[in-house]
């Protein structure tokens, strides 16, 4: 967040006092105003901690009441309220009161603006502010948040204690990396960007694409083009126990870009019933032909030798599921060739030696360290999915997914995705996030609000392929 700050400094010294403050304030009211409908007569809290945050919230609340709303500012620190801010909501009508008397405001409002914490906050909130959350929780208030809700933290993402439950978050300048992350995510409600004037920082600390970048990154063949030009992903997966996680990778390889698929495995039959352009070798990995990327892992069981032999190769691997588990670490920190792994929370901990709790409380320093220890960059899954590379700079995130890909064998179509991609020439974080933005579209479209399985998602690949590119 110092880049941000830096900016806003920066920004600062070029413009009038106060400026940037009233263009904030101004992006505020207007966002409150859309989604009150009708401001005349509504009743609006203002929650005001010490923070230039507190501030904006002031002067917006300071149009709201020039329009007629009825707004009252509780003040936390009333010594250290935005002063300039305060006496201008006083002079359009608004009053102030002490947390302890907002008792009754907050429980008739119409709209809450939560102004406490701002993008400094560490640690949660104190007990003061953590009543006055709990209150609102207790409404039926529209919830306003000023930046990033109060009790999350703006570099991490994470919730430690309470924190605001937003229905819409206003942030200015740029996004804040809390509210792309989970859990602090989940927080923010819908998220509205208000141009300030900030410069772009020069290196961001997330990235999320969108269908233009994703559209620019997708494999496309050429007049030229044969089936082993556009490449050939190898799938050395499932077991006599798991054999539909081999066939759900090879479904998800199928629809990823490569020109052919080789299966390597002992669900081979299953394979072939199921997708009988398959090329299927029962030589192992070394001598089941040419590859230019393999996946490895998904319903592996036990087989430990499979994986090292598919690790031991000279080309980009995908490693998932039970492979994480199998893989030595000395051996993915020593390859030569790109090593891109698809670990959700559980496995991420696992590999980390800490608790699933722990990963799933500070998703994007858990990403960041698995893909330091492992020298490989790291596809973190969950209801926004993260990637990170091994030589680190921006992480990125993906939210385009569905709750509804939460089922049995979406993180297998996932995989096969993500090795086509691997063998049709993407960079390991390339593939791996453009894998993730197809996988969370089509998961949207097999689902469309009714629960949907793996084989559904791998079959709305293309769908989702055609939404980006016609996009």
């Amino acid at each position: 967040m110092e880049t941000v700050r830096a900016a806003e400094r920066a920004l600062m010294a070029r413009l009038p006092e106060g400026a940037l403050m009233q263009r904030a304030a101004a992006g505020l009211s207007a966002a409150c105003a859309e989604l009150l409908g009708r401001v005349y007569g509504s009743r609006v809290v203002l929650l005001i901690g010490s923070g230039d945050n507190g501030g904006d919230a002031l002067y917006a609340g300071a149009r709201l009441a020039r329009r007629g709303a009825g707004v009252t500012a509780v003040l936390l620190s009333p010594e250290r309220a935005h002063a300039q801010g305060l006496a201008a909501l006083r002079r359009a009508g608004g009053v102030s009161v002490a947390p302890e008397a907002a008792g009754d405001a907050i429980g008739r409002a119409d709209l809450v603006v939560d102004g406490i914490v701002g993008i400094g906050g560490k640690g949660g909130l104190r007990p003061d502010a953590e009543r006055l959350v709990e209150a609102v929780a207790r409404t039926r208030a529209a919830v306003v948040a000023v930046d990033l809700p109060s009790g999350v933290e703006a570099d991490s993402g994470q919730v430690r204690g309470a924190a605001v439950q937003a229905d819409l978050t206003v942030t200015f300048g740029t996004y804040k990396p809390g509210l792309l992350v989970d859990p602090a995510r989940e927080y923010a409600g819908v998220v509205r960007l208000v141009d300030i004037g900030l410069e772009p920082p020069a290196e961001p600390e997330l990235e999320a694409l969108q269908h233009a970048d994703v559209a620019r990154l997708l494999p496309r063949p050429a007049a030229e083009s044969d089936k082993y030009r556009r490449g050939v992903v190898g799938v050395a997966a499932g077991s006599g126990r798991y054999p539909g996680a081999a066939v759900l990778a090879v479904s998800g390889a199928l629809r990823g870009g490569a020109g052919a698929v080789r299966y390597v495995g002992p669900a081979a039959e299953a394979v072939i019933a199921r997708f009988p352009e398959i090329l299927v070798s029962d030589r192992g990995p070394a001598k089941a032909g040419r590859v230019q990327a393999w996946v490895t892992g998904p319903g592996a069981g036990d087989d430990a030798a499979t994986v090292a032999e598919v690790l031991a190769a000279e080309v980009p691997v995908l490693l998932d599921a039970d492979g994480l588990r199998l893989a030595d670490r000395d051996a993915v920190r020593g390859r030569d060739a790109p090593t891109l792994m698809t670990p959700h929370a559980g496995e991420a901990a696992a590999l980390l030696g800490v608790a699933r709790e722990e990963v799933e409380g500070a998703r994007l320093a858990a990403v960041r360290e698995l893909a330091a220890v492992y020298r490989a960059t790291v596809l973190l899954k969950g209801s926004t999915t993260l990637v990170a590379d091994a030589a680190g700079g921006a992480v990125r995130v993906n939210a385009t997914g569905t709750p509804w890909l939460a089922t049995a064998g979406s993180g297998d179509v996932l995989s096969g995705l993500g090795g086509s991609l691997l063998a049709a020439g993407l960079s390991a974080l390339d593939a791996g996030s453009v894998a993730a933005y197809l996988h969370g579209l089509a998961g949207r479209f097999a689902a469309q609000g009714a629960p949907a399985g793996a084989h559904d998602v791998a079959e709305c690949v293309p769908e989702a392929w055609r939404d980006v590119l016609e996009d």
